[in-house]
């Protein structure tokens, strides 16, 4: 990261008032847990923070200190709307580009705070002061965790925080299995249970909380499997039906695409899901 930037980033923080973080629209684990790593960190540091999504998160990511304070625009409008406008300064986190925060977007491009992009996905859009874009990192957490150390807040990482950083990383590390995992991430783990972050209760909470619906909405996927061996490719459908029929929850789907990749030989997989409130197929691929 850009010792400039980060003194720049680090004099924002500590001049401003009001500060909000936001994510992209269908927040993950990555999303949620940057974003509340980041607040609680801020918070110790006696700044007024408000974390605000685009719509909710899933329930199994509600453990995390601080999620009950949430906002989200689509059941919480007009309080999102007062925050963005009365920030003055921006932390969007796990996105590259305004159009992710869905119908957040026109008050986002509007709000007069400075804006802090932290963010590892391709081909960013220009729409930040500072922009910390790191494609090749394995996620967002990982990057506020080295954001952290270089302003020298690390210090007030703590089992709750770390935690919330944890939790981003293993769900967008696949539990570290992806080829995005480095030792570097490993040693920021270790560092992040070496402050109290409970690996084995973090896994539990997101992975073995599930409802008998959402399993057997899994095995309704696992039915829909399709492999085009050629490619080395495989995908799974989910049919709005399908949905409304294990009575789907928002997080539902999160992780079943790991599924098909699973597959031996397989190297690209996608999931489509059909979402016909919003008349649009949602992609997700690995």
């Amino acid at each position: 990261m850009n010792k400039t930037d980060i003194q720049r980033a680090k004099d924002f923080i500590e001049s401003s008032d009001y500060i909000v973080i936001i994510g992209h629209k269908s927040p993950d684990g990555d999303s949620i847990g940057s974003s509340l790593g980041l607040f609680n960190v801020l918070k110790k540091k006696g700044k007024n923070v408000q974390v605000c999504m685009p719509d909710p998160f899933p329930s199994f990511l509600s453990w995390m200190k601080g999620a009950d304070q949430i906002l989200n625009h689509e059941e919480q409008n007009k309080e999102v709307t007062q925050a963005l406008e009365k920030a003055d300064l921006i932390f969007c986190l796990d996105f590259n580009a305004e159009s992710r925060v869905g119908k957040m977007e026109h008050i986002l491009r509007n709000a007069k705070a400075t804006k802090i992009m932290i963010d590892h996905h391709q081909d960013p859009d220009d729409f930040a002061e500072i922009a910390f874009s790191f494609p090749n990192e394995c996620s967002t957490c990982q990057l506020i965790y080295k954001f952290l150390v270089e302003l020298n807040y690390d210090g007030d990482l703590d089992s709750e925080s770390g935690a919330c950083l944890y939790c981003g990383i293993m769900t967008d590390t696949g539990s570290f299995r992806f080829r995005s995992t480095t030792a570097t991430t490993h040693r920021i783990v270790a560092s992040l249970i070496e402050k109290g972050a409970d690996n084995t209760q973090i896994h539990n909470k997101v992975y073995d909380t599930n409802s008998y619906e959402r399993i057997q909405l899994l095995g309704c996927a696992l039915t829909n499997l399709r492999a085009i061996p050629e490619y080395k490719a495989a995908y799974i459908t989910l049919s709005q039906d399908e949905l409304n029929r294990y009575n789907y929850k928002k997080g539902d789907t999160e992780g079943v695409v790991n599924y098909a990749l699973s597959l031996d030989g397989v190297i690209l997989a996608a999931i489509f899901i059909e979402d016909k409130k919003e008349g649009i197929i949602k992609i997700s691929l690995r």
